[in-house]
C-alpha cells in the first residue's frame, strides 16, 4: 500500500493514541512519548516552519544524536512537501559546507551548542543560509545572532498558528504524495564529494516493509536508536519502520552511556555495525580473563558446547538429548547471565551489515542464542536487498533477495540490483545517476560477488579495487583488498587494516591494533607500555599481529582464486585511523587512496625492502587543535603459503 511518512504517523496516532512512541532518556530518567504526543509535536514545529518560510520542495539539514524532536522535525519538513537532510554530527565544519551549498539550503535544525558553532562557521561562505534552530539551550544563552533560535520558540509560534488555523497542518499533509520526495541522504565521499542520494515516501516505505514482513516485525518490538541518524540504515530502523511497525524507539542520553542504556531498554530488534559486536565481545573476554579460575573453566566449558552445538541448535537442527540438557545448564549459568551483560537477553532479531562479520564473532553469537542475521544494501537501495532467514544465517553471505527484489551478476563480477527500493536519482548529478542506473532500471552496485548454489549472495570486494598481482610468484593472481582487509579484522587484536598490491609482486598491508584489546593482552604478560605508539612498536605485539597475518594468509592459500592475495610485508601504524584526519570516511570506511598518499613513505618502504621508517603525522585533536604523531616504525615479514591444491 503506497502511502507516506505523515499519514503513517496520523495513522499511529489514531490507532494507538497513547502507545508510547519514542523514549528519550534525560538525567538518567526515561521519558516517554506517546503517539498523540509526537503528532501534536509534528504539527506544532510544521505550522511553525511554514511560518518561518519553508517552501515545497526546500531541503532543510537535520544536524544531532537521535532524539524524539529531530524526528519530530524530519516529519514536519515532509508534512510541508520540504525535503529533511541528516548530516553527521560528527562530522567538521568543512564537511557540511557542500552539502549545504549543493542542496541551496536555508534552514537547519542542530543538536547543541557544538551543531550551532559549526552551522555559524559554515554560514560566512552561504549567504543564502539564514535559519538555525537549536533543541539542546545549554551554552546558548548569551549567543546573539541572525536567525538563530531555539526550536523551543519555533514551537510556540506554531502553536499558535496551529490555533488560528486548525485544518492547516492536514491540508499540507495531504498534498504530498508516495511519489514525492521524502528525504536526502549524502553518500561518505570515499572518493571525492559525496553525493545526494534522493529517496521518495514510496521507496524507503517499501523497503522498510518488505523487511519487517519478512522477520514478522510487531508493534511490540523496542529499538535502541544510537547510531548516526544520517546513515540511512539508522534512519530505516528508527524511522521508516518505526512509523511502518508503530514500535518503541529508545534513544540513549549519550554517546558514553549507550551500553548502559542498551541493558535498560533490553531491545527486540537490534542492528550494530560488525565492530560494535566485536567490541562487545572483547570487553566481555578481557573480563573474562580477569575472573577466578572456577569462573574461567566453567566459561570455557560451556562456550565449548556452544560454539560445538549453539549454531546449529540456532538453525533449527536436532543436537541430541545430552547436548540439549547441558545446553540448558549452560544457558542458566552462562549464556543467559551473558546476553543479559551484552543487553541482548530480550533480542529477537539482530542484524549487522557494513563489513564483513569474522566467523568467529559471527558464531559466537549465535552460539549464545543470539539471533544474529546480516543483511545486505546500501544508501541507494534503501538498505534491503538480501536478508538472512532465521535458520540460514552463514558467516560468509549475505542472505537471498528480500521482497521485490531482483538481482544478477555481470559478465565482471558486478552485482545489478532491481529493487522498488531504488534511488530516484543523485541530486543535480545526471552523469553519476546516469553511471549506476540502467534504462531498464538496474541498479549497478559496484560489488563484485556471486549467488551460491543455495541462493545466497556472496560478496567478495568493491569491484573497482579487485586487483592483480603482477610479477612475482603469484603473477596475474586476483587482488581483493578489502577481503584480505575483513579477514584481518576478524582477529580481535586488530581493529583495522590497509592493504596494497594491485599491479605490484606482493601484498603489503598497515594495520591498527585495537588498543584496549592488545593493552589487556600486555598488561597480563607484565608488559609496560606508554600509550598507543609505544604499544604498536612493542616486538612482543609484533609477533602477535605476525601470528595473525600468517594465519589470514594459510586460510588464503586454500582458496585458488585468492591465493595470491597472501600478504607478504606489513607493519603496525604509529597512531589510530581517524575520520577527522581524512583517513575513514564518517561510516568508518578506509580511504585507501587518501591512506597511500599520505603514508606514501611507508608504502614505498614496504616496497622497497626497508625494516623500518621513520614518519611523522599531522593528527587533529578533538578540541579542534592540531598536533603531530612520529615515530620509527618496523617492517616485518610474513610467511606465505604454496596454494593448496583443490583434491580430485
Amino acid at each position: 500500500m503506497q502511502t507516506t511518512f505523515p499519514r503513517l504517523l496520523l495513522k499511529q496516532a489514531a490507532e494507538r493514541a497513547s502507545a508510547p512512541a519514542m523514549r528519550e532518556k534525560e538525567y538518567g530518567i526515561w521519558q516517554a512519548h506517546s503517539w498523540a504526543d509526537m503528532a501534536q509535536l509534528v504539527e506544532h514545529i510544521a505550522c511553525g516552519l511554514h511560518q518561518a518560510g519553508l517552501q515545497r520542495g526546500e531541503h532543510m539539514i537535520i544536524i544531532g544524536a537521535n532524539r524524539p524532536r529531530l524526528n519530530a522535525t524530519m516529519l514536519a519538513a515532509q508534512s510541508l512537501g520540504a525535503v529533511p537532510v541528516p548530516l553527521y554530527q560528527d562530522a567538521v565544519a568543512a564537511e557540511c559546507l557542500f552539502p549545504i551549498t549543493n542542496a541551496e539550503v536555508r534552514f537547519a535544525l542542530v543538536e547543541d551548542q557544538e551543531q550551532v558553532d559549526k552551522m555559524l562557521e559554515v554560514r560566512e561562505q552561504c549567504p543564502q543560509f539564514t535559519h538555525i534552530w537549536y533543541d539542546d539551550p545549554r551554552g546558548l544563552r548569551n549567543y546573539v545572532e541572525n536567525g538563530l533560535g531555539s526550536l523551543d520558540e519555533l514551537l510556540a509560534a506554531g502553536k499558535v498558528f496551529a490555533q488560528q488555523h486548525p485544518d492547516f497542518f492536514r491540508q499540507e499533509m495531504e498534498k504530498v504524495q508516495p511519489g514525492d520526495v521524502a528525504a536526502m541522504f549524502f553518500t561518505s565521499g570515499t572518493t571525492g564529494n559525496p553525493k545526494g542520494v534522493v529517496h521518495t515516501h514510496d521507496t524507503l516505505i517499501n523497503r522498510a516493509q518488505a523487511g519487517a514482513e519478512f522477520d514478522h516485525l510487531r508493534d511490540s518490538e523496542e529499538v535502541l536508536a544510537y547510531l548516526p541518524p544520517a546513515w540511512i540504515g539508522q534512519n530505516i530502523f528508527s524511522y521508516a519502520q518505526w512509523l511502518v511497525c508503530g514500535y518503541v524507539v529508545n534513544c540513549p542520553e549519550s554517546s558514553s552511556t549507550v551500553m548502559i542504556d542498551l541493558k535498560e531498554v533490553g531491545p527486540t530488534y537490534y542492528f550494530a555495525p560488525p565492530r560494535v559486536f566485536e567490541g562487545l565481545l572483547t570487553s566481555v573476554m578481557i573480563r573474562m580473563e580477569d575472573a577466578s579460575r572456577p569462573k574461567r573453566r566453567m566459561f570455557d566449558y560451556f562456550m565449548d558446547l556452544a560454539r560445538r552445538v549453539g549454531p546449529a541448535r540456532m538453525s533449527g537442527q536436532s543436537i541430541g538429548l545430552l547436548n540439549t540438557a547441558l545446553y540448558a545448564l549452560g544457558n542458566l549459568l552462562v549464556y543467559g547471565p551473558l546476553r543479559n551483560n551484552l543487553g541482548m537477553s530480550r533480542v529477537r532479531v539482530a542484524y549487522t551489515a557494513g563489513e564483513a562479520i569474522g566467523p568467529d564473532l559471527f558464531s559466537f553469537y549465535r552460539s549464545i542464542g543470539i539471533n544474529l542475521k546480516q543483511l545486505y544494501g546500501s544508501t541507494e537501495t534503501a538498505v534491503f536487498v538480501c536478508l538472512q532467514p532465521d535458520h540460514e544465517a552463514r558467516a560468509d553471505t549475505v542472505g537471498i533477495p528480500c521482497k521485490g527484489v531482483e538481482i544478477k551478476v555481470a559478465d565482471n563480477g558486478e552485482i545489478l540490483v532491481k529493487s522498488p527500493g531504488l534511488l530516484k536519482e543523485y541530486y543535480k548529478n545526471p552523469a553519476a545517476t546516469a553511471e549506476v542506473l540502467t534504462a531498464d532500471g538496474w541498479y549497478h552496485t559496484s560489488d563484485a560477488g556471486f549467488i551460491d548454489a543455495h541462493g545466497h549472495l556472496k560478496i567478495i570486494d568493491r569491484v573497482k579495487d579487485v586487483g592483480r598481482i603482477k610479477g612475482g610468484a603469484f603473477d596475474a593472481a586476483m587482488f581483493a583488498p578489502k577481503y584480505v582487509e575483513n579477514k584481518l579484522k576478524f582477529f580481535r587484536h586488530i581493529k583495522e587494516a590497509v592493504a596494497y598490491g594491485d599491479q605490484r609482486e606482493k601484498v603489503c598491508v598497515m594495520i591498527n591494533i585495537d588498543f584496549d584489546a592488545v593493552g589487556n593482552w600486555a598488561e597480563r604478560r607484565n608488559l609496560p607500555y606508554a600509550g598507543y605508539t609505544d604499544l604498536a612498536q612493542k616486538p612482543e605485539v609484533y609477533q602477535l599481529i605476525q601470528d595473525c597475518v600468517e594465519k589470514v594468509n594459510a586460510d588464503l592459500s586454500r582458496d585458488a582464486l585468492l591465493a595470491g592475495s597472501q600478504i607478504s610485508r606489513f607493519l603496525v601504524l604509529h597512531k589510530e585511523l581517524d575520520a577527522d584526519d581524512g583517513e575513514l570516511t564518517r561510516t568508518n570506511k578506509v580511504r585507501r587512496g587518501f591512506i597511500a598518499e599520505k603514508y606514501k613513505p611507508l608504502v614505498d618502504a614496504l616496497y622497497g625492502g626497508k625494516i623500518e621508517q621513520f614518519i611523522e603525522t599531522v593528527v587533529k585533536f578533538e578540541d579542534g587543535r592540531s598536533g603531530s604523531v612520529s615515530a620509527t616504525l618496523k617492517i616485518s615479514d610474513a610467511k606465505t603459503f604454496a596454494p593448496v591444491k583443490a583434491a580430485a
